[in-house]
């Protein structure tokens, strides 16, 4: 049977709890266009697929045009590049998790969403330990998750079969890149999402704490040995 040789991980909602830094860097975006703002928890249902889809979201019903979401875009990016790491932090337990993991030699990455020098800027900031073997975010030219480009590239860097990986994250959009990329699920219910979501969109473990992911990734360990 094969051996897990990597890890993949989410980044926002799983990695790290960046949900207020969002809502306040949108809210801030929202109000210098002159549109209305929303409360911190409404953002976990805005985020998850890029940020132009966040500006979709955030936006008034009629107000949704290509050019507000260009001109939120420049708002966010100017007050959230500097106050990205106001409020965000770890989830309890994470730091641990990957401390062991690559302690027992699993490879680890990243592949979020989030925009590429965000992504790179945060994992720098909060893991400083961690050798991961790839930190890939959204880019150009690149689809967003659901598409399973990143994992397979992240599959390429490590040379690893799908088979031999685990694939994190705390959203439906998460549980269907894993789907896309054949690689199995652990889908976390402490981050932005309802486990009803991951259910739904087909996770194939669940995990409600980091101390969770730890034990089914060491009985997957385990039944591939």
């Amino acid at each position: 049977m094969p051996q897990l040789k990597l890890v993949i991980f989410d980044l926002d909602g799983t990695l790290l709890n960046t949900i207020a830094d969002l809502a306040h860097s949108t809210n801030y975006a929202l109000e210098q266009l002159g549109f209305p703002t929303h409360p911190i928890e409404a953002y976990r249902f805005f985020v998850g697929n890029g940020i132009n889809k966040l500006f979709e979201r955030a936006l008034p019903e009629s107000r949704k045009q290509e050019d507000n979401i260009i001109n939120m875009r420049a708002k966010f990016l100017e007050y959230y590049d500097k106050h990205n790491t106001d409020h965000t932090c770890p989830y309890p337990g994470i730091p641990e998790l990957l401390e062991t993991l690559q302690s027992q030699g699993v490879a680890l990455a990243v592949a979020s969403n989030k925009y590429q020098l965000a992504t790179e800027k945060l994992i720098a900031f909060y893991f400083t330990s961690i050798r991961f073997i790839a930190v890939l975010g959204q880019r150009e030219g690149f689809p967003p998750k659901p598409d399973p480009a990143i994992v397979r590239e992240i599959l390429e860097m490590a040379v690893a079969t799908p088979e031999e990986a685990l694939y994190i994250g705390d959203s439906g959009v998460d549980m269907q890149t894993a789907i896309n990329s054949g690689v199995e699920s652990i889908g976390v219910t402490y981050g932005f999402r309802p486990r009803e979501e991951l259910e739904q969109s087909g996770a194939r473990h669940i995990a409600d704490t980091p101390d969770d992911i730890r034990k089914i990734i060491k009985e997957f360990m385990f039944c591939n040995s």
